[in-house]
C-alpha cells in the first residue's frame, strides 16, 4: 500500500514538473518566429555602380531568404538566424551586353549565387515599430567571402510582415573581381559599388 502511494506521488511530481517545463518553454517558442521573403513588385536588390561614361544599375528579384525574428511582448528584440541568396544571372541592367560581361567578370557559371549568412545581430528600437538591426555576417561573391556588418532598417507592418531596407558599399577587388570594361575598353567600370535592398518578410 505504501509503495503504491509513493509511486502515485512520484507520478504526480513528474507530471507537475513536465507541465511547469512546458509552460515556461511556450513563451520562448512563440517569441521566435521563422519569416520568409515574400515576393512582390517592391521587393528587390539593386547593384549601383559608376563608370567613366555613366552610372549604371543592375536589379534582381531572384532572391531567396529567411530569418528567425525574436519578439518580446510585440517588440522586436533579436534576429537569431538569417540567410539570403541571389541567383547571379537574375541581375539585369538595361543592356544585355553589359549583363553578359558582368556574369563573365564574376564567373557566374562557376559561382551562380551571391550569398549572405548572419553570424550575430543587435536590434535597437528607433521608434514605434521601427528598428535598426546591426547584422554581422559573411557575404560571398564569386567564391570569395568577406565579413560585413549591415545596418538594416526594419519596420514591423500592420499585417505583422517585416520590411527590411538598407544600403551596403563594397569594392569589387575585395572579392577578387577585376572591374570589367566594355566596348574595347572605352567604358570602364569603377571599383566601388553600392548594394541597395528592399525586402519584405512574412511568417
Amino acid at each position: 500500500m505504501k509503495a503504491n502511494y509513493l509511486t502515485h506521488r512520484n507520478t504526480v511530481r513528474v507530471m507537475l514538473i513536465t507541465a511547469i517545463t512546458i509552460l515556461f518553454a511556450l513563451p520562448s517558442l512563440k517569441a521566435q518566429t521563422l519569416y520568409k521573403l515574400s515576393p512582390g513588385p517592391d521587393v528587390s536588390i539593386k547593384v549601383l555602380g559608376t563608370s567613366n561614361v555613366h552610372d549604371w544599375t543592375m536589379a534582381s528579384t531572384g532572391i531567396d531568404s529567411k530569418g528567425e525574428f525574436k519578439f518580446d511582448n510585440g517588440i522586436l528584440t533579436g534576429l537569431q538566424s538569417f540567410n539570403l541568396s541571389i541567383d547571379v544571372k537574375t541581375l539585369k541592367s538595361e543592356h544585355s551586353s553589359m549583363d553578359s560581361r558582368t556574369y563573365k567578370a564574376i564567373n557566374a557559371n562557376q559561382y551562380p549565387k551571391i550569398t549572405y549568412k548572419l553570424n550575430s545581430a543587435v536590434v535597437t528600437l528607433i521608434e514605434k515599430n521601427k528598428y535598426l538591426i546591426k547584422a554581422k555576417g559573411e557575404l560571398t561573391i564569386a567564391g570569395a567571402t568577406q565579413g560585413v556588418t549591415l545596418d538594416v532598417t526594419a519596420v514591423v507592418n500592420a499585417d505583422n510582415s517585416i520590411t527590411c531596407t538598407g544600403t551596403e558599399k563594397l569594392k569589387l577587388t575585395d572579392y577578387k573581381i577585376t572591374p570589367p570594361s566594355f566596348m574595347l575598353g572605352t567604358m570602364k567600370v569603377y571599383n566601388d559599388l553600392s548594394i541597395k535592398y528592399n525586402l519584405n518578410y512574412k511568417k
